[in-house]
Formats: structure tokens, sequence, C-alpha cells
């Protein structure tokens, strides 16, 4: 006798075979049917106390499993707590699918509370909404899934209907293929080899595209052969480990940085863009090339329609084939910058970024960086703390370093830490936070002691938005809405069920980090520091 399967078993299956292995939300009524199918499918759920924050634990499993996140979220408020995270998958490639309970169609006709049109709140901040139909079940799920994986990655909704979750459905396995990669044609190539050939001072820019496509090893071919330099985005670091002889670091978000990268830019003859996705970029890095003087490659999966910059020669393609086809060195190809200018540049990055602080920011991150093992993976919540953390945390391995880059939201490093960990738990992982941060989600301390992982959780503790108190100060204006009070972030950990350790220099912090690295509970790290400690530092 074959099995009856209900909508929400279609689709919970496709997720299962997309590779999807955990799920995160907060149920309601409206879901516990998409619950059920998604525990029979063999997709574990895991309780968030917050739906944000669960989404962006997904995310931290999808950095290291690959697998699209998996949202759930009830009807009304739990969809709309969602929208902040599902927001920072748009804007930050990440493929999500968020799984939402509705009423039946008809029952919303005549029935108010709590209802909305949540196809409508999400149509702007994902790649696609459905609502799932037991008919179409299976196609709405092979669409979902398929949306959200092809470039640019992005977050996909479907709305569950209560019933139809319940209702029977057929799994007729209808997949679309994969689109096989694609190269630009042999005058195109020719044109890029040819200014290859004849730059003297070329540059490479790669950005989250490249990430995407797991295109490491053919940059990095393609980067010695040409001996071009490069920067990276701050979420592509690490794709070429970072103390690679190439390697100028990342950019994008500092001012202080910007003051060495763009002068190079600027001087260069041909810029590549290698999967350069500027949605990362700060407004200084809009137009600054110029196509008429400076020639600009730009390979990416889909065209320009961010007018961010423009190409001298556009190639809308994958990047890996297309850089095969680039690789071949020309004999007697011309020697690349003979006046050592990035170099030059290598050397005023390093002594802007220095490691030898006493205490404050900067030996915050120099001393994790240093005490903890180089396979450590970290995570970064927006703030003052991230623009010098990009800076100074070296990556040896693609997401070494995950953030919000696109959206720059606050509150996503300790949830992504602790996707991390659940994904990784032989592997280091630790978060760094803002104090102001940190309190936004420090009710989910309480799921990293249920899921028993073992983050470690690192507060820059000054009782202060740093980053805008600064920008408060260099515009001249009066202190105002960005100073709080000072917390035991420690005792916060204790009381969640893990550790918890209070430090004020280099030595405490090194301690503190040992013993986290030892315990297998997850550990709070409370950095205390004065305020104005980023002052001519990021």
């Amino acid at each position: 006798m074959s099995e009856t399967l209900r909508a929400a078993d279609v689709l919970a299956r496709r997720l299962y075979e997309a590779g999807c292995r955990h799920a995160f939300g907060m149920p309601g009524g409206e879901v516990l049917t998409l619950v059920d199918a998604l525990v029979r499918a063999g997709i574990q759920f895991h309780l968030a106390k917050h739906e944000n924050a669960a989404g962006f634990m997904g995310e931290g499993m999808h950095h290291s499993d690959g697998a699209p996140a998996i949202l759930v979220a009830t009807l009304g408020p739990g969809a709309l707590n969602g929208v902040n995270v599902v927001a920072n998958a748009h804007q930050d490639r990440v493929p999500m699918l968020v799984l939402t309970g509705c009423v039946d169609a008809s029952e919303e006709h005549s029935y108010t509370h709590q209802v909305l049109d949540h196809r409508a709140v999400f149509s702007e901040i994902t790649k696609a909404t459905f609502r799932l139909n037991a008919e179409a079940a299976d196609l709405i799920a092979d669409k979902a899934v398929a949306i959200a994986t092809e470039p640019r990655n992005g977050p996909v909704h479907i709305d569950v209907p209560i019933s139809v979750a319940d209702s029977p459905a057929r799994d007729r396995v209808s997949r679309r293929a994969p689109a096989a990669p694609t190269r630009p044609d042999n005058a195109t190539l020719a044109q890029a080899l040819s200014w290859l050939d004849t730059s003297e001072r070329p540059l490479a820019i790669i950005g989250l595209d490249a990430l995407q496509e797991h295109a490491g090893a053919d940059i990095r071919t393609f980067l010695e052969t040409h001996q071009i330099p490069f920067v990276t985005t701050y979420k592509a670091k690490g794709i070429l480990p970072e103390d690679h002889p190439l390697c100028l670091g990342g950019a994008g978000l500092s001012p202080l940085a910007d003051k060495y990268l763009l002068p190079l830019v600027q001087q260069s003859d041909l810029i590549l863009g290698l999967g350069y996705d500027p949605i990362e970029m700060r407004p200084g890095w809009r137009d600054v090339w110029d196509p008429p003087r400076q020639r600009m490659i730009d390979i990416t999966p889909v065209s320009n329609t961010h007018y961010m910059h423009q190409a001298s020669l556009a190639i809308t393609a994958a990047l890996a084939p297309t850089l095969q086809a680039l690789a071949p060195a020309q004999p007697g190809a011309t020697k690349k910058w003979p006046d050592k200018a990035p170099a030059a540049a290598q050397a005023a990055l390093a002594e802007a970024f220095p490691h030898d602080d006493t205490w404050g920011p900067a030996a915050i991150i120099s001393e994790c960086r240093a005490s903890l093992p180089d396979n450590t993976l970290a995570s970064a919540d927006s703030g003052a703390h991230r623009i010098l953390l990009s800076q100074m945390w070296q990556c040896h391995e693609p997401r070494a370093l995950i953030q919000s880059s696109g959206l720059c939201t606050m509150g996503c490093a300790v949830p992504m830490a602790i996707g991390r960990k659940l994904a990784a738990p032989d592997r280091p992982v630790v978060s760094f936070s803002g104090d102001a941060g940190f309190l936004m989600v420090a009710g989910d301390l309480a799921t990293a002691a249920e899921l028993g992982v073992a983050p470690i959780f690192v507060v820059f503790a000054d009782a202060s938005l740093a980053l805008i108190e600064l920008k408060q100060r260099q515009r001249q204006m009066a202190n105002a809405g960005v100073d709080f009070g000072r917390h035991d972030f420690a005792a916060m950990g204790r009381a969640f069920g893990g550790n918890g350790a209070t430090v004020r220099n280099r030595a405490e912090l090194n301690k503190a980090l040992r013993e986290a690295l030892a315990s297998d509970r997850f550990t709070v790290i409370s950095a205390e520091i004065t305020p104005g400690g980023y002052d001519g530092r990021i």
C-alpha cells in the first residue's frame, strides 16, 4: 500500500533532497503540520527564542553545510519577527526558505485576528513568494529551491495554509535541471586576454559571487599566473588565504583602509571584478574608476543593474570557466606594477592596523586572533568593531568570517555562531558583538545551552553605540541616544547555563579564551573598554 503524503510532506522531502538537515524557528498552531513534516523527512527542528535569531542560526548552518537555510514562523507576529533576517538574506545573497503558516483562503475573508497578507510583506525582500497548493506542492517546492539557490542566491517565501499542509498530495519528482556553466565567446576572451597582456598595473576585486561559485582554486591560478594583486569584499575574505603575497586584504567599509586602497584602484590601468557584487560596499566605492581612462573587466553571473560602477567589458558568465580560459599567460607578458605600489600599500595597511596595542578594540581582536587556532570560524555583528575586525582578522579559508555586509544589521553574530557551532562541533567558533547588538539577542544564549553547543561570545563592552557616537561627534552634534548603562554580560552567560568572564587586559583575555576552548559549554567574554577606542582606527 502506497504511503499517503501531505502537501507539507512533499515540501519537506524536497528540502531534504536539497541538503537541508536543520530548520530553525518558533512554532505556532498554524505550522504544527509543517514542523511534523520536516521532522518526518529527516530535518531537525530547533526552537529559537526569536524568529530573527532563528534565521541567522540557519544562515550560520548554511555557511558550513552549503544547504539552504530554513526559517519557520507562524502567522502574523511570528512571520513579521522574521522580516529583518529575510531582508538580510536578500541583500547578503543567502539561500533561505521562509516557511510561514497562514489561515485558509476561504477563512481570511471573514476572520481577521492576526491575519495579514504575508506575501505582500515578503514580496519586496525575497526573490519569490508562493502560496502552497496541494495539487502543485511538488512544483512549488522545486521552484522555491531552484530560485533560492540560483545566482544570485536569496530567500524564497512559501505561505502554507493550515488545511493545505494536511491535504493529500503527490510527489511527482519533477525537477528542473540546473543550468550549465557558461563562458564568454572567443572574441570577448581574445579582447580580455589582450588587455591582460598589455596591462602594467592590473588589480582584481573579488566579491561574494566568487564565493558562491566556489571559484577559489581557479581565481588563485588566474591571479598567480598573471601576478595580479587583489582585494576582497568583507564576505569574500579568505577565498585565497590572506597571507598570500598578492593579497591586499578586505575592503568596503573602512575609510582608513580606503585611504590606501582607493589610490591603488585609481592608479590601475586594468581593474578586474571577479564575482564582484558591490552591495557590500560603502558610497566611497561608487564610480571609483573611470572606464574611458581605465579598462575594467566585470565578470558576474547576472548583468549590472546596480550602477555602482561601469565596465569597459561586461561579461555575464560563470566565473570559473571564464578564468580557466583567461589563465594562460601570454609569452613576453608585461611586468606588473614596476613601481611596486601594491607592496607599499600592503606596508601602509599593516602600519594603519597594528597588532601591538596594550588594550582596546584592536588589542582584543589581535589577542583573539593570536590565541585562537587558525581554523577558528568567526562571526561579526555590525558596528565599529566589525569594521576594525574585518581589517585585522586574517582568514585562511572562505567563510571563515561571516557577517551581515549587505544589510549591515545588528544582532546577527551570536545566532550565526550558534548555527555554525551546531554544524561544525569540532571546530572553534567565536562571535564578536558590540554590547548593544549582544543585548538584542541575549535570550538566545538559552538556545545555545539547550542545543549543547559551546561557541565563544566576545562582547566589546564600552556602553555605547560606538560607531554612531563617533559619527555624531564627527558632525559636531550633541551626544544623544547613543550611551547606555554598563551591564554584567559575564553574569548573563552564567545565568543561561554557560561560562562568563570579564576581562580588562590581554592577559585576562588570553586566559579566558584558553578556558573557553577547553569547556564543553558556551562562554561569554565581556571585554571592557573605554569609549572612544575606535577614534582614528577605522
